[in-house]
C-alpha cells in the first residue's frame, strides 16, 4: 500500500530543488509505484516513456538545477491524457488508425516543461474525448480507483486514476462537456477546468474546437493553483486564446438549482452529500435558489444541437475513409453531425445567444453556482448496457458550462458507501478562476471531509457463490442485476432431490419460489460468485416473499441461493415436474 500514498507537486519541487532529494530519485520511486500499478490497472495507459529515457530526463532536472534555474516543478512527474501531443509519443485520441507522431509537443507541455516537469506518458480516454464514462476506449477501461466495479468518469478516464492511485502528482485531462470534472468527482481528486482561452489548446486534438479547455487533475487546490500558475497566458498562435484575465466575484451570493430541478437519479446518497455541501457552504454564502432550465436547455445543444457536428468535423476524413476504426459508440455520437445543415447550425447559434444573455443576467443575482459534478454513478457493466443514455445523465450538471464560457472547479464533497466519490462544482464567469479556487478553499475547510476511503487495489475480501433458479438465470429479465456487479458464471448444476418448484402469482417479471420438501426433485439452476460488498447490496434488493437461504446442490455441496418464505406459495403453481424455470418458461 505505501507505494500508493500520493505526493504533491509543490513538495516534491521543493524537496528536489534544496537537494533533500533528487529528480533522479523521485522518479526511481515513480517507476516502482507505475511498476506495481501495472500488475492492476495497465490500461490506465496508452504509452509511456521508457525507463532509460525517464531517468535521462530526471538526470537533465538535476544538472538545471546545480547550475542556478529555478524551477518550480523541478522533478515532478505528470501524465497527459493521449489527446495532448506530447513529442517522443504518438498521440492517438484513442483510435489507433488516427494515430500520429507530432513534430512538437503541445504548448502546456512545453511550458510544464520548461518549469522543471517531467511527462511520464500518455493516459488512456473515451475516443476522441467523446463521453464522460472512460469505457469507450480500443485500450481497455480504466475503473475508478477506489472501486473497481465503478466507471472512473470521462473522457480524461486514465488521467484521473493515474493521479487518484499516485502514480503521478497532477495529469492534464481535457473539458468538453465535463470531462476535466465528471473524472475529478468519482475518484476524490480536484479538477480545475479554466476559462476558455487561459490556458493554450494548441497541441490538442479538437473534439469542439471552439469549446475545449485543457484541464488539470490534482489532489489540492494549492497544486492546482500551482498549475494554473505556469499554464495561464495568452498565445498568439492560437485563435482561440484570450489575454490573461482574473476577475473576482462580487460577493458571496451562490446559485443552486430549486429544489424540484434537482436530479440524482436515485441516487439518495448523492442527493445526501449534496444537501450536506451546501450546509458547508451556507456558512459563509448566501445560497440562492435559482431557475436552471435555460442552463439545462444550453447543455443540450451540446450533443442535441448543431455543435455535434463540430465533433464530425474534427474527424471527418476518418469517418468517410474509415468509419469502423471509430467506436461503434462514438460513431453513433459524432457521425449525425454531417448530415446537419448550416441553417440548423445558425438557429443554434441564435439560441445559444439568448441563453448567454440568461446567464449574463443571472450574474446579477448570484456570484458563483454550486451544482453536484453528477447526480450519480454507474457500474461499468450499467455504461456498457445502456451507454448513451446513462452518459447523457452524468452530464447533466457540466454540459452547458463551456458553450455559455464560464469557469469551473471541481471538489470533493464527500464518498457513498460503495467508496466512490462524491463532488461538487463551482461555476462562476469567464475569467473567475482564481476566485473560485479561493471559494472552493473556503468550502473544503468547512466541510472538513474525512479521509479518502482505501484504493481498491484488487485485493478483493473473500468471495460468494450464489445459486439463482429463475428469473435471474442467463437470458432472463432480472440477469443484469448480477452482470452489473461482476458477477462470475460458475456453472450450470442441480439441487439435491428435497426442493420443490413453484410458479408464484402474480409476481412481476414472473419468479419462481424453491422450497426445501422431503418429496422434492431435482432442479436445474446456475451458480455464479460474487465478492462479499456486492453480494451484500444484491442481497439488499431481494424482495419478500424471497429470500437467500442456503441451497444443498446434488453433489452434496452447500451454496447461498434464493429460498421463499410460506406465502410465497399462495396461488402459487407446483412446477417441479418440469425440473427446472427455463423449461417452465419453454412451455408458456
Amino acid at each position: 500500500m505505501t507505494a500508493f500514498v500520493r505526493f504533491s507537486p509543490a513538495a516534491i519541487a521543493q524537496a528536489v530543488s534544496s537537494g533533500e532529494t533528487s529528480a533522479l530519485a523521485v522518479m526511481e520511486q515513480t517507476l516502482v509505484r507505475l511498476a506495481a500499478y501495472d500488475a492492476r490497472q495497465p490500461q490506465v495507459w496508452i504509452s509511456r516513456f521508457e525507463p532509460s529515457a525517464l531517468r535521462a530526463a530526471a538526470s537533465a532536472i538535476d544538472a538545471r538545477i546545480a547550475s542556478g534555474e529555478r524551477l518550480p516543478l523541478a522533478g515532478v512527474p505528470f501524465a497527459a491524457k493521449d489527446n495532448i501531443d506530447v513529442v517522443g509519443l504518438e498521440t492517438t485520441a484513442a483510435c489507433p488508425a488516427f494515430a500520429y507522431r507530432p513534430q512538437g509537443s503541445a504548448v502546456v507541455i512545453e511550458r510544464l516543461e520548461a518549469a522543471g516537469a517531467i511527462c511520464v506518458g500518455k493516459t488512456n480516454l473515451d475516443q476522441f474525448a467523446t463521453g464522460l464514462v472512460g469505457t469507450r476506449s480500443p485500450y481497455g477501461i480504466p475503473r475508478n480507483a477506489y472501486n473497481r466495479d465503478y466507471v472512473s468518469g470521462g473522457s480524461s478516464s486514465g488521467s484521473a486514476v493515474a493521479v487518484a492511485a499516485g502514480l503521478v502528482a497532477f495529469a492534464l485531462g481535457t473539458d468538453t462537456a465535463g470531462s476535466g470534472r465528471v473524472p475529478a468527482a468519482f475518484n476524490h481528486l480536484v479538477g480545475l477546468k479554466p476559462s476558455k482561452g487561459r490556458w493554450s489548446t494548441r497541441g490538442l486534438v479538437p473534439a469542439c474546437r471552439t469549446l475545449d479547455c485543457i484541464t488539470v487533475f490534482t489532489d489540492a487546490l494549492d497544486d492546482a493553483a500551482l498549475i494554473d500558475d505556469v499554464l495561464a497566458g495568452f498565445d498568439a498562435e492560437d485563435a482561440f486564446s484570450r489575454p490573461l484575465a482574473d476577475v473576482p466575484l462580487a460577493g458571496r451570493r451562490i446559485g443552486v438549482p430549486r429544489c424540484d430541478q434537482r436530479q440524482f437519479f436515485g441516487d439518495v446518497q448523492a442527493e445526501y452529500l449534496y444537501d450536506r455541501a451546501l450546509a458547508a457552504l451556507a456558512q459563509g454564502c448566501e445560497l440562492v435558489e435559482i431557475d436552471i432550465a435555460p442552463l439545462l436547455e444550453a447543455a443540450r445543444l451540446l450533443y442535441g444541437g448543431p455543435w455535434v457536428a463540430e465533433r464530425t468535423a474534427a474527424i471527418a476524413p476518418l469517418l468517410r475513409d474509415n468509419p469502423l476504426a471509430v467506436d461503434p459508440v462514438v460513431r453513433a455520437v459524432i457521425a449525425p453531425g454531417a448530415a446537419m445543415l448550416a441553417t440548423e447550425l445558425w438557429n443554434g447559434i441564435y439560441r445559444l445567444a439568448e441563453l448567454q444573455r440568461y446567464a449574463e443576467s443571472m450574474w446579477q443575482g448570484v456570484d458563483a453556482l454550486a451544482f453536484p459534478t453528477t447526480g450519480t454513478t454507474y457500474r461499468v457493466a450499467e455504461l456498457l448496457e445502456a451507454p448513451i443514455a446513462l452518459n447523457s445523465n452524468l452530464g447533466l450538471y457540466t454540459n452547458f458550462v463551456n458553450l455559455l464560457d464560464m469557469a469551473a472547479v471541481a471538489v470533493p464533497a464527500g464518498a457513498r458507501s460503495n467508496a466512490t466519490g462524491f463532488g461538487i462544482t463551482l461555476i462562476g464567469p469567464a475569467h473567475s478562476d482564481r476566485a473560485l479556487m479561493q471559494l472552493a478553499c473556503a468550502f473544503l475547510t468547512a466541510a472538513d471531509l474525512p479521509p479518502r476511503p482505501p484504493l481498491d487495489l484488487g485485493d478483493r475480501m473473500d468471495t460468494v457463490k450464489i445459486a439463482v433458479v429463475g428469473a435471474h438465470l442467463e437470458g432472463m429479465p432480472l440477469h443484469w442485476q448480477l452482470i452489473s456487479r461482476g458477477a462470475t458464471f460458475v456453472g450450470a448444476f442441480t439441487t439435491a432431490p428435497c426442493y420443490r418448484l413453484y410458479a408464484m402469482a402474480d409476481s412481476v417479471p414472473p419468479k419462481p419460489a424453491l422450497v426445501h420438501s422431503p418429496e422434492g426433485a431435482p432442479i436445474a439452476l446456475e451458480v455464479y460468485e460474487l465478492d462479499m460488498a456486492n453480494f451484500g447490496s444484491f442481497v439488499a434488493e431481494v424482495p419478500p416473499p424471497l429470500a437467500i437461504g442456503t441451497v444443498q446442490l446434488a453433489d452434496g455441496s452447500s451454496v447461498k441461493g434464493f429460498v421463499a418464505e410460506p406465502r410465497a406459495l399462495t396461488g402459487a403453481e407446483d412446477i417441479t415436474y418440469l425440473g427446472g424455470w427455463r423449461a417452465f418458461i419453454a412451455s408458456r
